[in-house]
Order: C-alpha cells, then sequence, then structure tokens
C-alpha cells in the first residue's frame, strides 16, 4: 500500500510535542537529550497538478486506512489512554504529492476504551477531531460535551481541544489539521486528560454531525447525473486559516457529481461507505471504504458510485492562501451551499 498524497512538507510524526524545523525541542519528560528536528530538502518536490512538473498517478495518490499499519501510542498529549493510528496524509514526512494548500495532515485510527487525547493548544494551526460511530467526549476551551459519532469538532487557530472515549466501545477516530505556516505544527500541553471532566448537555463550542438525515437533495451536483444528498457542514466562517469547508455527500447507486474544478482550492474526498470510482486531473482508479482521494488546486475532480449501496463521503476544502478564500466566501456557489443564516 502506498501512502503518497502527501503535501511536501517537514519534520517528524504529528503527535510528538513541538516538533518544529531545525529548532530544539524541550527534553523528553523524564530526562534526556532535547530532541533536535531538522527538515529533509524541498528540492525536488513534485505533484501531478497543473502547477507542478511531473505526473503521479492517481492510484498511487489514494492513501487506504489500513489497520495492519496502525502505530500503537501510550499516551498523546499526555491524554487519558492509548490509541492506535496511522497517517492518510503528513506534509511533514516527505512524501512526493502537494496539494498546493496547506492541508498538514490527516490521521486515522481507533481510540479503545479509556483512549483519548490530552488537552492542549495549537497556535499556528487548525485542528478537528472526528468519530465515525460510537461516542467520545469533546473538549473545547476546558467544556466538554458527549457527541455521538459520525460527528467532530473544529479547534479554532489558539482554542484548545482534547478528547476521551470513556464508553465500553472502540471508536472510529479521525483527526484532521491545516497549518497557516507551510509544514508547520506546534503544540502546548495542559496535562489533563479530562477524564471525569464536568460534562456540558448541549455543547458550548462549534461542532458538526455527520447524519444523513440532514442531507438534503442535490440534482446533477457539481455537473454529474442523477440527484445527490448534500449539506455542507462546516462552512469558511468556522475557520480563522485557509481551511474553507467541510462537506458530507450521498452518492446513490448509478450517480455522480463532477467533472468540477476549483479556482484556488485543493479538497480530500474521505470515503465513509460504499465503493467507486474517481477521476482527477483525467486519472481514474478505483475507490472504496476508508481511502482519502486528494485532488490539487485547480484539479479536475469527478467520482462514480458503481456499487450497489450508496457512497457517502467526508470532504475536506482548503483554499491555497486567505485571499482565495475570502474570494470564495463570496461567490454564488458558496452562498448556496452555505444556505440562509
Amino acid at each position: 500500500m502506498k501512502i503518497s498524497f502527501i503535501v511536501a512538507g517537514v519534520v517528524a510524526m504529528a503527535m510528538v510535542p513541538l516538533a518544529v524545523y531545525s529548532q530544539q525541542a524541550p527534553a523528553p519528560r523524564g530526562g534526556g537529550a532535547p530532541r533536535v528536528f531538522n527538515p529533509p530538502s524541498l528540492e525536488g518536490r513534485v505533484a501531478s497538478s497543473e502547477l507542478m512538473t511531473a505526473h503521479i498517478p492517481l492510484a498511487e495518490r489514494i492513501a487506504h486506512t489500513d489497520p495492519s499499519r496502525y502505530n500503537h501510542l501510550p499516551a498523546v498529549h499526555n491524554g487519558s489512554g492509548p490509541m492506535d493510528y496511522m497517517p492518510l496524509n503528513d506534509a511533514r514526512r516527505g512524501d512526493k504529492f502537494h496539494l498546493g494548500s496547506n492541508l498538514l495532515f490527516i490521521h486515522r485510527g481507533v481510540l479503545p476504551p479509556g483512549g483519548g487525547i490530552g488537552e492542549h493548544f495549537h497556535n499556528t494551526t487548525e485542528e478537528m477531531f472526528v468519530i465515525f460511530d460510537g461516542e467520545a467526549e469533546f473538549t473545547i476551551d476546558s467544556h466538554t460535551s458527549v457527541l455521538k459519532g459520525p460527528a467532530g469538532a473544529p479547534a479554532r487557530l489558539g482554542h484548545s481541544h482534547g478528547i476521551t472515549n470513556q464508553s465500553k466501545q472502540t471508536v472510529q477516530w479521525m483527526n484532521i489539521n491545516v497549518s497557516t505556516i507551510p509544514g508547520y505544527y506546534d503544540a502546548f500541553n495542559l496535562d489533563d486528560g479530562r477524564v471525569g471532566a464536568p460534562k456540558d448537555a448541549i455543547p458550548q463550542f462549534v461542532s458538526m454531525h455527520l447524519d444523513r438525515a440532514l442531507l438534503q437533495p442535490w440534482p446533477n451536483l457539481d455537473g454529474g447525473q442523477g440527484t445527490a444528498m448534500y449539506r455542507r457542514a462546516l462552512d469558511a466562517s468556522v475557520f480563522a486559516s485557509a481551511w474553507s469547508y467541510v462537506d458530507h455527500i450521498l452518492l446513490p447507486p448509478g450517480a455522480s457529481l463532477g467533472p468540477v474544478s476549483r479556482k484556488g482550492m485543493s479538497e480530500v474526498y474521505y470515503v465513509m461507505k460504499g465503493k467507486g470510482e474517481a477521476t482527477i486531473g483525467g486519472d481514474t482508479a478505483q475507490i472504496g471504504e476508508g481511502d482519502a482521494v486528494p485532488a490539487a488546486i485547480d484539479e479536475s475532480r469527478a467520482f462514480r458510485n458503481t456499487g450497489t449501496e450508496p457512497l457517502e463521503f467526508m470532504v475536506i476544502g482548503v483554499a491555497k492562501d486567505i485571499p482565495t478564500k475570502k474570494a470564495y466566501m463570496v461567490t454564488a456557489d458558496n452562498l448556496k451551499r452555505t444556505g440562509p443564516r
């Protein structure tokens, strides 16, 4: 399996606190020499979009969720317990595909009972934990509420967040991170696993719910065939970075979307359920549950349901930069998708 559509970038694994370019990080807990992180060379980085110089087949760019490749961590950000995960894309790992935006990483894994990620701040990145089933206790700025999957809660720049699974069932989990500085990740730990924290019955923070019952019919979505079910789960105003939206899409058997090209916008289509066919920049590949399909800035993209069950996506849209995002926010397309206020 190849995990190869990753944004060009620097440094180490996402779960390591404050791994920043060639700077010296604090010494590990319990003593020992400080860690020093050196970025790989950026020379020769290529991608298959029109902005780049070489072609990478779509089949090599698609990342596949593979539990056999999960890394086991006893604690993340000094959280409540262990977890297992793998990078679907990670800009700091030196992989060869570059989306042309500051999408830093997407990680996929599981939170076992008692597992979690401790509350921590990000001051140069925005991050969102997502669960696809079960339930978990989400914390934003020390306010905690139980969310039932599929759901997520974004943490804006300069805000803290954490998550813990205090249920008796393993939870399917994802983490999405968008930076404001290319390839740069920061974290400040609060050393709080949030176990036993008071809980608000109504979340006192922004959250999204990927509930199929909330979807609305959208004929010929992006020029496709048939009637898709669609909803903009989070719009551009939620995020302070170039992160522009999270969409929820359901394609019935035989339906399609696209082809469409979004000026200045990169996207990753994560397959929640079903199987089908993706065509990105003229390349076609088969896709299925757990796949992350990247489309770089300005690349044409199209999808078709070739199965017998609905093909369900969560779509992450990240603009090239803030001016591009602001221009998109006032387009008729965005206003239609966002809906009335």
